[in-house]
C-alpha cells in the first residue's frame, strides 16, 4: 500500500472517529477539543491534495480561531465542568434515523455521479491575484462577506454568552 493511500486512510478514520466523538460527548469542552481534531484532519487532506493555502486557511481559521473563541467563551461562561444530560431514547432513535438516511442519500449521489479526470491544466497559485482577491470588494472580492461572516459570528458570541450568563 502506498504511504499516500495509508495517510487518507488515516485521516478518514481520525476525522470519523473524532467527528462522531464530538457529537456523542456529554462533556462541552472536550467535544470543543474533538471538534479541533476534525478540523486538523481535515487540514491534513488539504495538504495532501498540494492544497498548502487552503490548510493553511483551514489551520488558522477554523483550528486557531473558531475552536479558540469556542473554547474561551466555555470558559469565560464558567461552564467548563458541565456536562450535558442524557438524551431521550426518542431523540437518540430519531437521530440515528436521520443520520442513516443522510448516509445513504450522499451514498446514492456519490455512486450515480461519473467521477471523470480532468483534461485541463492546473491552474498557477498566484499570491498577488488571492491576496488582491481576499482584499478587494469589487467583482471577485471577499473582503466584504467576510467582514458580515465576522460581525454575525461576533453577536452570535455574545448572545451566547449573554443567554449562558443569564443561566447563573
Amino acid at each position: 500500500m502506498a504511504l499516500n493511500v495509508l495517510m487518507f486512510y488515516l485521516l478518514s478514520a481520525v476525522i470519523v472517529i473524532f467527528s462522531v466523538l464530538t457529537i456523542t460527548s456529554r462533556r462541552i469542552l472536550r467535544a470543543a477539543f474533538f471538534l479541533l481534531c476534525v478540523l486538523v484532519g481535515t487540514a491534513g487532506f488539504y495538504f495532501m491534495v498540494d492544497y498548502q493555502f487552503m490548510a493553511g486557511v483551514q489551520l488558522v481559521l477554523y483550528a486557531g480561531g473558531i475552536v479558540v473563541l469556542i473554547i474561551f467563551s466555555i470558559l469565560l461562561t464558567s461552564h467548563i465542568s458541565y456536562k450535558f444530560p442524557q438524551p431521550e431514547a426518542g431523540r437518540l432513535v430519531m437521530g440515528l434515523l436521520v443520520g442513516i438516511g443522510g448516509l445513504v442519500l450522499s451514498t446514492m449521489a456519490i455512486m450515480k455521479y461519473a467521477f471523470k479526470a480532468t483534461e485541463n491544466a492546473a491552474l498557477k497559485v498566484d499570491m498577488n491575484a488571492i491576496g488582491t482577491q481576499l482584499l478587494g470588494t469589487g467583482k471577485n472580492g471577499y473582503a466584504l462577506p467576510f467582514e458580515v461572516i465576522s460581525i454575525l459570528l461576533l453577536a452570535a458570541m455574545i448572545g451566547a454568552i449573554i443567554i449562558a450568563k443569564k443561566g447563573r
